[in-house]
């Protein structure tokens, strides 16, 4: 579990909808028998193709001219690293994982609304010490002590001056979206996906602590079938304890306003 709490940080680093499954294989109903009909005397009119609209944009994002020509993706890991660190401080150095970077963020972005996020592409490192729980059987669940571990690092992350942040996003945001259509979304807006990851974080619900856990094999799993339900995203906030997923929450609110164009829906 606590290899993906970093999964949220990976959408504050750069400015960072539940996966509900509904199943469609229900037997089709017979259609009604076709009526015959007289053949017409004349072939139909051939109506002109249109081709399909693209997607709108609906938070186009203003870059930044770059201080040097942006390298290609595959080789923009000691580019980007060393400005982020610059923005981030020296003791983020020890928690990324530089390899792949921006194609990781961007994985774990589009990621995060999801019903699964793996681990092995959150670009972060894990944090240390296991997850902590209490009691057992009916009883067992998040312990109070577990929130603890997280607390040092949403403060570093709170030090962050989101304006330089989101300005080394514009400024390499051409790599961002490159990195999105290779990953299978050749129309779509990866700054977009952004604000739908962040606005998913920013639904999370805030249930009342300790949180009830069941353990039917090695995973632990939310007691709760509602809770155990929401996105990949919406699991991490929950876990991080209600104080620090507020902290985080304040500032996401805060990159929001620097890579969104539409003001979020309460």
């Amino acid at each position: 579990m606590q290899s993906k709490v970093w999964a949220v940080v990976a959408i504050v680093l750069f400015g960072a909808a539940i996966a509900i499954y509904i199943p469609l294989n229900r037997e089709a109903e017979p259609l009604p028998p076709l009526l015959e009909t007289t053949p017409p005397l004349t072939a139909p009119i051939a109506q002109p193709e249109t081709a399909p609209a693209e997607p709108a944009i609906a938070h186009p994002l203003e870059t930044i001219a770059p201080v040097e020509p942006l390298p290609d993706l595959e080789q923009s890991d000691p580019s980007i690293f060393k400005p982020l660190i610059q923005v981030l401080g020296e003791q983020w150095k020890a928690l990324l994982k530089p390899e792949a970077l921006i194609h990781k963020i961007v994985v774990t972005v589009d990621n995060l609304p999801r019903k699964d996020l793996p681990a092995k592409v959150v670009p972060l490192k894990r944090v240390k010490g296991a997850f902590l729980t209490s009691g057992k059987g009916n009883a067992l669940s998040i312990s109070v002590q577990n929130p603890q571990r997280y607390s040092s690092y949403v403060r570093l992350i709170q030090s962050v001056d989101t304006e330089k942040l989101v300005d080394l996003y514009r400024q390499f945001y051409p790599l961002f979206q490159r990195a999105y259509i290779e990953i299978g979304y050749p129309k779509g807006y990866f700054n977009d996906r952004l604000v739908e990851a962040i606005d998913d974080l920013l639904a999370s619900p805030e249930p009342d602590e300790p949180i009830k856990l069941v353990q039917p094999k090695i995973l632990f799993k939310y007691a709760d079938p509602e809770l155990e339900a929401r996105s990949a995203g919406q699991k991490i906030m929950i876990r991080m304890s209600r104080d620090n997923a507020g902290q985080l929450r304040t500032k996401l609110r805060e990159i929001r306003q620097h890579v969104a164009k539409v003001p979020r829906t309460p």
